[in-house]
């Protein structure tokens, strides 16, 4: 059966370094991978978290010098001008600050520009200091190319944000990251993370593909793990795991259409219809969105 929804996905792995005299050479370089990304074929293209500013704020006042609005701040508007002349959906992350408030925000950009921002939810060791938690829920947007749902870092922590995505019918989830090296071991023997299998969870147990996408490097003292990777609807990587260190693109060819049918694994097991919704509701008290057939 041929692909209804076919798209070339890319994971793009780079190393955005904090500090205002940077910020304009992370949005120039974070383009030229774009670019690099759509010559390669790639039609949905999801950056890091925090891609053009970096991560390692000071303080509040360096972070709040750092944030920009959205979706009229500098860093939105160029993806959304090499997403319109290349005809690309891009999701990355961006500081964004709204009225005195700031968010640590992934913002969805289709060709015709922005299509949504998610901002989030579970906040991570100091970005607790400088970012409030993320007040749109989460939400699933309608593109084009399929149902796109977004989340953030720690976000895959916790089961109930993949969950409350495919439930509410998402095609495919955008993961943007800064996974940090903590305490060992890091990885194992494969060279995989922790962070990447809890991806591979994610998409296994919904029957999602997941794009997500890291960075590397080290900034003030922190490190961070790589190990980007694209999940196909049954959770495993397709093609390779980027490594910890060296910027890479990870590439995958998806057929978002696939998640809807996905769900079903033989006759008599049924990832939807084997929920216990009479022992809790479908959307797990959530009440930012609707249930959503798949």
């Amino acid at each position: 059966m041929s692909a209804i929804s076919p798209v070339t996905a890319a994971a793009v792995q780079f190393d955005p370094q904090v500090g205002l005299e940077n910020k304009d050479g992370n949005v120039r370089r974070s383009i030229e991978l774009i670019n690099e990304a759509a010559d390669q074929g790639a039609t949905l293209i999801v950056l890091p978290e925090l891609a053009g500013t970096g991560y390692g704020f000071a303080d509040r006042e360096e972070a709040y010098a750092h944030a920009e609005p959205v979706p009229d701040g500098p860093t939105t508007r160029a993806w959304a001008a090499i997403a319109r002349e290349r005809g690309l959906h891009i999701v990355g992350g961006v500081a964004e600050r709204d009225g005195v408030r700031l968010f640590d925000t992934a913002v969805l950009i289709g060709p015709d520009g922005v299509i949504g921002t998610y901002r989030k939810t579970h906040l991570w060791n100091r970005e607790k200091l400088y970012f409030e938690p993320g007040d749109l829920g989460f939400p699933v947007f309608p593109t084009r190319i399929g149902r796109i749902g977004l989340l953030i870092c720690w976000d895959i922590w916790f089961p109930e944000v993949a969950r409350l995505l495919s439930v509410q019918g998402a095609d495919v989830i955008c993961s943007v990251n800064n996974w940090v090296w903590t305490p060992p071991p890091l990885f194992d023997d494969a060279g995989r993370c922790m962070a990447a299998y809890l991806t591979m969870t994610a998409s296994h147990v919904n029957n999602v593909p997941i794009v997500a996408a890291n960075r590397v490097g080290e900034e003030r003292g922190g490190r961070f793990l790589g190990c980007s990777l694209i999940t196909g609807t049954g959770g495993w990587p397709i093609g390779s795991v980027a490594p910890a260190e060296g910027e890479t693109t990870v590439y995958a060819d998806l057929d978002l259409a696939a998640s809807r049918s996905a769900p079903i694994w033989n006759d008599l097991n049924d990832l939807v219809r084997d929920r216990r919704t009479d022992l809790y509701d479908p959307l797990l008290g959530y009440r930012g969105g609707d249930e959503f057939p798949r």
